[in-house]
């Protein structure tokens, strides 16, 4: 047989203290807290539907789609050769590649297929899998995914487009949605005045008896080729919730101008773009006036998402360090034998460990919160998505920064993905609501719902005396939350990160080894927690933290 390996004998030297290029792995099967979590938290059939996945995300094929459709970004065709408006973004084959490993598997429509019975654990963990292929391809799986709650508001809507947006299929055509089997949903809310602030939308909708009529500007729309739009526009009752189709029901072109495609900073393989509604058909959905309410139906499902894909990211990017760090020698031996940078990759290894406890306790609440189903998780479930929103991507990029720096200069450069993934970390602490948005939805959570607080101070409750920074951590926040309100705006921040954290660490003292749960309290609830990875107790458990990053 050929030799086709890389040549490591060059003109001037051999290549050697090199990590051996990666294989065909299994990325469930190497993930010890995701396998846990799951066989703790969700029904056994999550982990069967998901392990075709786990091998698909670690196969070479699937790594090279990723780079491929990062190095080629969509591009925008306004206009056909004869000068007919096209309003199209065309995406290189590898995007739309992974859109069918996504969709053709249903990992859209999982959540709304099993009543309740681990639906939303599936789709929260197939989504940190594919975020480890590209994440470009997770934004309109969001989006899809949690459009469904909203479109069930409306009997007709739901008749023409349920069974097509729960098809397992993707069908990347500009077609009418009469002539395709499966369609994708995007979204399509701030304005340049406003942007969370969607209240100042000026977007206007004309109603008469066949829908309405919208005229504005969008300043982001995700994911421009998709088959419809949810978006928010002005009506005479207030702010409306409408659904926007790619074209009219005659099957001509609905009036949606592209004007461009935004230069993002990362997330490059997905299209974002400003859009102009030039007397655009929609379809209204829910009570006049009541737009706010009814989209809010479909970003308590997005947010779910964007607190998920981050730890999606980091465990990736833990995985390069991890591995370069066994095979590379300094300074007389392995890397991953030198103390400081044990510590490091250690420290990376428990912010991975609580993220992927935290996410998929959220999603089984939202699986238990069906249908109306148990008040305690039903309180879980307005609130832990928020807070793991928060938090985990307040985490995202330093902890990119340290996984980067572990390989050194290679690190920093685009033939590794860590490069790819230090540009995608801030995308979703800014989506669905920047930091500070994200916070003051906690300060609400709290006014509105006490139910909700009580049901995390049950959860917290649960380990109780089982640690003594944690024990200390708890009363603090006890003491906190008696404050008045005014006080708890200014500590909004901390709030949300010290109960992110909290149950972080309750989810790990009940769950995890005594090595993981014990350093994680020690160092983020304990007297002197360093804003930096790898300052951790000096006695803490390294080998027994290492030893699960991989088998």
């Amino acid at each position: 047989m050929a030799d086709t390996a890389p040549r490591a004998s060059l003109a001037t030297h051999e290549v050697i203290n090199q990590p051996p290029l990666p294989g065909d792995e299994d990325w469930l099967i190497d993930d010890t807290p995701l396998r846990e979590a799951l066989d703790r938290e969700a029904p056994a059939w999550v982990a069967r539907r998901l392990a075709p996945l786990g091998r698909a995300v670690g196969s070479q094929r699937l790594q090279a789609l990723g780079e491929a459709s990062n190095r080629h970004p969509p591009r925008l065709r306004l206009f056909d050769r004869h000068g007919r408006r096209l309003d199209e973004v065309e995406y290189h084959p590898a995007y739309h590649a992974l859109m069918h490993e996504a969709f053709d598997h249903g990992w859209h429509a999982v959540a709304w297929q099993e009543d309740g019975r681990g639906g939303h654990q599936a789709h929260v963990a197939a989504l940190y899998l594919l975020t480890q292929a590209e994440t470009g391809v997770c934004c309109p799986l969001t989006m899809t995914h949690a459009a469904l709650p909203v479109l069930r508001q409306d009997d007709a809507l739901m008749a023409h487009w349920g069974t097509r947006l729960l098809a397992w299929d993707y069908d990347p055509r500009a077609r009418p949605s009469d002539d395709k089997a499966a369609v994708t949903i995007g979204m399509a809310m701030t304005e340049k005045q406003g942007g969370s602030d969607v209240r100042t939308n000026t977007t206007c909708a004309e109603p008469d008896a066949d829908g309405a009529w919208l005229t504005g500007h969008k300043w982001f729309c995700s994911a421009p080729m998709s088959d419809a739009f949810l978006t928010l526009a002005q009506t005479p009752e207030g702010l409306g919730c409408f659904l926007v189709p790619r074209f009219l029901p005659d099957g001509s072109r609905n009036p949606i101008e592209i004007q461009r495609l935004k230069d993002k900073c990362g997330n490059r393989a997905n299209a974002s773009a400003e859009i102009e509604y030039r007397r655009a058909w929609a379809h209204p959905i829910g009570a006049p006036g009541r737009g706010i309410a009814t989209i809010l139906e479909m970003v308590q499902q997005t947010r779910l998402d964007a607190a998920m894909a981050p730890v999606g990211m980091m465990r990736q990017a833990l995985r390069e360090a991890w591995r370069h760090a066994r095979h590379r020698h300094t300074f007389g031996r392995p890397l991953s034998d030198q103390p400081l940078m044990r510590m490091v990759i250690a420290d990376l290894a428990l912010e991975v460990e609580a993220g992927v406890a935290l996410g998929l306790r959220a999603a089984q609440a939202f699986d238990k919160a069906v249908d109306g189903g148990d008040e305690h998780e039903r309180g879980l479930a307005r609130l832990l998505p928020t807070l793991a929103k928060y938090w985990h991507n307040k985490r995202g990029p330093g902890f990119m920064a340290e996984a980067m720096e572990c390989l050194g200069g290679i690190g920093y450069v685009e033939e590794t993905p860590l490069a790819r993934l230090y540009r995608e970390a801030p995308v979703n602490s800014i989506w669905e609501g920047s930091g500070n948005v994200i916070c003051l939805d906690v300060l609400r959570v709290m006014a509105r719902h006490p139910e909700s607080i009580e049901a995390l101070r049950r959860e917290l409750e649960a380990a109780r005396r089982a640690q003594a920074d944690f024990d200390r951590a708890l009363a603090e926040l006890d003491q906190a939350l008696t404050l008045p309100d005014e006080t708890l705006a200014l500590r909004a921040r901390w709030l949300a990160q010290r109960m992110a954290q909290l149950l972080q660490a309750a989810l790990l003292l009940r769950h995890a080894p005594e090595a993981v749960a014990g350093t994680f309290c020690r160092s983020r609830l304990g007297p002197s927690p360093s804003p930096a990875y790898g300052v951790l107790p000096a006695d803490a458990p390294l080998a027994a933290i290492l030893a699960r990053i991989t088998p």
